[in-house]
């Protein structure tokens, strides 16, 4: 909304002093969003004057017309004689008036005006067009042509009112009241303390019998329909500058005059309208539903297909109007002209249904000026004044004459009454303001106030987003200031902090992260599409989703399963914008529907929900347990100086979930296993120990060539996923520090060899069983196949770790704890110590 100074200043007594950005302050105080203050007329130095075109020449021999005309401007050029001037615009006659600025003046944009010669001619001054001032765009972009009663001399800068302050207001759509001169003047108003010359209040004449016929057969979509007729209109008439210039700061730009003094009243009172010419209009004027499928052809000239929920304006005939959003071209007002021009015009001033008026500009895809109003809410009391002030503004300025008869139907309502206690605001905001201040402060923006301590307010009718006690106290809030509510800091409880599960998901992302990974979150929607890439089968779990009502994308309509997709897109993007050496990690939730969730009910907001109706809302969602990926491609290690460097194998994603599980304490115990979307030669099963029972939580490895392949990821891509609840679940008691001992360490190495089916894991539970508590840490360094350990074996080389807490172990002690490890491990897989 676009409020000029200069007309916010007829309704509300403000200080001389106080300038665009002192109201601009004031008003964001009260919860306004001004934006912006435009400075019209900014640098604009007379003189400006209005001169009368006395002669016009033709210049001939020149690539564009050019004119030399004599402008009579009065005593403005310290002479009384003609001005002489050359200009290249064409549409001014001899005896026209003019806006003319002479030598010396500035316009705006710092343009100085001086006699020069161009064209053969001197020309002293500048016939000027609205651009030249700054006006803004009136449609024409030619010279500006006044109406015939400005005296020559007269001060154009005046005149024009091109000196102005304008700010724009971006609306909030629970603020519609805002949408109109009324609206801001009250806020004005209420911020500096003065009182508010209300432009609605209008004496206006009680309905009768007499007025124009009108029938409203959907009184919810119209609960108010107000129309008057005016007569006798001049045809040749046109707006006043004044109007003119209004509508052009504020955006609208001028038509007619019929047509301009509505959109005046609209920005005035809030109340969009509209003017039918009544030797167009067939008998009644309806409100009612379209019928399916009938066509309308709007203003802006479009043929429209009209659908059964929008609300039409008909006569006899059939729809003349979509309501509340555009009228039909079949009866719109005619543009003046001495033999053709609109003399008789119906005033409709009507209130809609905000959400029925909503739909049909969006289903259409026509927002207008009164669609905004309407969807954002009217003053259903307004309408009887808007069309009063049209109806004075008509006869004043067209000199028409209005008829006695008035028509309005009024659909029965009750004032909307809110209970609230008196000290509600102060319990809201945390500020004891008092009983006074919030009666003051609700009476300020138009309710009515009863009661002590418990308060009753009837709701002004301009606002209908006040709705329950809530929205009384943000009123009482923001007009007492935003700006003086304490700033306190809530004081927690001492003991309370981090969940264990926030915890140990914070340490995963920085085990991660230390590791070399970079967190790629994404959004948690996919598709049929990249399950059916990733290869899963049809009865696999991850393809029971949970599909959205409204997704944001047809082609990702449901809540993922697995992390896998989103990350794998990732690492796509990223390889194809060159680079290519990726490691990424993500945490988050996954959703896995059971088939056994309840339908959800809706909580209450007034209080806190049972124990009962929360249990029952968690029974409506699906099982959502938070896992953690990993996608690897490229480089592992780079190569240099150093070494040659080695790419990412399915190895580096097994030992990314190890750095998991160290995290939380936890020892991985890994298998070989099938499981799309992996290699089947190459995918690990990760198990942790819960309740003494091993528990699958994820897969590592790297992914099948196919996948590959389908998801055009680079070769060799490797990826691990784990449930970070189940590992969760593994923890046994409170994280414990690590131990560090003061004594040396003893290191054994031993070499197996086993048979090649038997796995490197179950070698290595059996050493670190037989070891006993001196083993500190047991590590595989190299694996071995070859003629010297026989075909169908291989050999097993460890490092194990031996150190005592309390004392330096000797050389006896160690060795016979290897002695143990190498037998236990002998007896359960058969391995024999190599070279024995």
């Amino acid at each position: 909304m676009r409020v000029p100074l200069s007309w916010l200043r007829e309704y509300v007594d403000l200080p001389a002093t106080e300038t665009g950005r002192d109201v601009q302050a004031k008003l964001v105080s009260v919860g306004l969003e001004v934006e912006t203050v435009e400075q019209t007329g900014a640098g604009l130095k007379g003189p400006l004057v209005v001169g009368q075109v006395l002669t016009i020449e033709e210049l001939e021999g020149f690539k564009k017309p050019i004119r030399f005309c004599t402008v009579d401007v009065g005593t403005a050029n310290g002479t009384g004689e003609p001005q002489e001037i050359v200009c290249g615009a064409r549409n001014f006659s001899v005896g026209d008036k003019v806006v003319v600025v002479l030598p010396g003046a500035v316009l705006p944009g710092d343009f100085a005006i001086a006699a020069r010669k161009t064209y053969g001619k001197t020309s002293h001054g500048m016939i000027c067009s609205t651009d030249e001032l700054g006006m803004g765009d009136d449609g024409t972009h030619g010279i500006i042509v006044l109406p015939p009663e400005y005296e020559p001399g007269t001060d154009a800068i005046e005149l024009l009112e091109l000196v102005d302050e304008v700010l724009d207001i971006a609306v909030t759509p629970d603020r519609g009241y805002c949408l109109s001169m009324r609206g801001v003047a009250r806020e004005t108003a209420i911020a500096y303390g003065l009182p508010l010359r209300d432009p609605a209040l209008l004496d206006v004449p009680p309905p009768n019998a007499h007025g124009y016929p009108v029938k409203v057969s959907d009184p919810f979509g119209c609960s108010n329909f107000t129309a008057r007729t005016v007569t006798g209109l001049r045809p040749e008439a046109r707006s006043p500058i004044w109007m003119q210039r209004r509508l052009q700061k504020a955006g609208m730009r001028t038509v007619s005059l019929a047509v301009d003094i509505t959109n005046y009243v609209m920005l005035e009172l809030g109340q969009p309208l509209h003017a039918y010419d009544r030797s167009r209009v067939a008998g009644t004027i309806g409100v009612r539903r379209a019928q399916q499928g009938e066509k309308l052809t709007t203003l802006d000239g479009a043929k429209r297909v009209l659908d059964s929920q929008d609300l039409v304006i008909t006569d006899d005939r059939g729809p003349i109007g979509l309501a509340g959003v555009m009228g039909g071209a079949d009866t719109e007002i005619a543009d003046h002209a001495e033999d053709a021009g609109t003399t008789e015009v119906v005033i409709e001033a009507a209130h809609f249904d905000a959400i029925a008026i909503a739909r049909t500009a969006r289903r259409h895809k026509l927002s207008s000026e009164a669609s905004k109003r309407f969807e954002r809410g009217v003053d259903p009391q307004a309408a009887a004044a808007a069309a009063q002030r049209t109806v004075d503004l008509l006869v004043l300025l067209a000199g028409g004459t209005a008829e006695a008869g008035v028509t309005e139907i009024t659909a029965p309502s009750a004032p909307r009454t809110i209970a609230m206690p008196a000290d509600h605001p102060d319990r809201v905001a945390g500020v004891a303001y008092g009983r006074e201040i919030v009666v003051r402060r609700l009476q300020q923006v138009g309710c009515d106030v009863y009661g002590q301590d418990e308060l009753i307010v009837t709701v002004p009718s301009w606002r209908p987003d006040l709705a329950e006690p809530n929205d009384l106290a943000e009123e009482v809030i923001r007009l007492e200031g935003y700006e003086n509510l304490p700033s306190t800091l809530p004081t927690p409880p001492s003991g309370r902090g981090l969940t264990d599960r926030q915890r140990l998901h914070r340490r995963i992302g920085r085990a991660l992260a230390g590791a070399g990974y970079v967190e790629a979150p994404n959004y948690p929607f996919i598709g049929d599409a990249v399950l059916d890439q990733l290869g899963l089968e049809k009865d696999d779990a991850r393809r029971r989703t949970v599909t959205l009502v409204n997704p944001l994308s047809d082609e990702e309509p449901a809540l993922r399963t697995t992390l896998l997709p989103g990350l794998l897109g990732a690492l796509r993007r990223n390889d194809g914008r060159g680079s290519h050496d990726l490691a990424l990690f993500e945490t988050g939730l996954v959703f896995r529907p059971t088939g056994e969730e309840t339908k959800a009910v809706r909580l209450p907001v007034d209080r806190r929900p049972t124990d009962e109706e929360i249990a029952g809302l968690d029974a409506a969602l699906p099982r959502q347990p938070r896992h953690a990926a990993v996608v690897l491609a490229g480089a592992r290690e780079q190569a240099g100086w150093w070494g040659k460097g080695r790419p990412a194998d399915w190895a580096d994603s097994v030992e990314a979930a190890r750095s998991i599980a160290r995290e939380a304490g936890v020892e991985v115990t890994v298998r070989a296993d099938r499981h799309a979307p992996w290699h089947p030669g190459r995918c690990a099963a990760l198990y942790v120990t819960v309740d003494g029972e091993e528990t699958l939580f994820g897969h590592a490895g790297e992914l099948h060539p196919r996948v590959v392949k389908e998801l055009h990821l680079p070769a060799r891509t490797c990826a691990m996923e784990v449930e970070i609840d189940v590992l969760e679940r593994a923890v046994d008691g409170p994280l414990q520090a690590p131990r560090i001992s003061t004594f040396p360490v003893a290191t054994q190495d031993v070499a197996l060899v086993v048979a090649a089916d038997v796995p490197a894991e179950a070698v290595e539970k059996a050493l670190r069983e037989g070891a006993g508590d001196l083993l500190e840490s047991l590590r595989l360094f190299d694996v071995f196949t070859g003629e010297q350990i026989g075909e169908g074996n291989k050999s097993l080389a460890y490092a194990l770790r031996f150190r005592a807490p309390d004392r330096t172990l000797t050389v006896e002690e160690a060795s016979a704890a290897r002695d143990s490890a190498v037998a236990l491990a002998a007896r359960r897989t058969g391995a024999v110590l190599r070279g024995a």
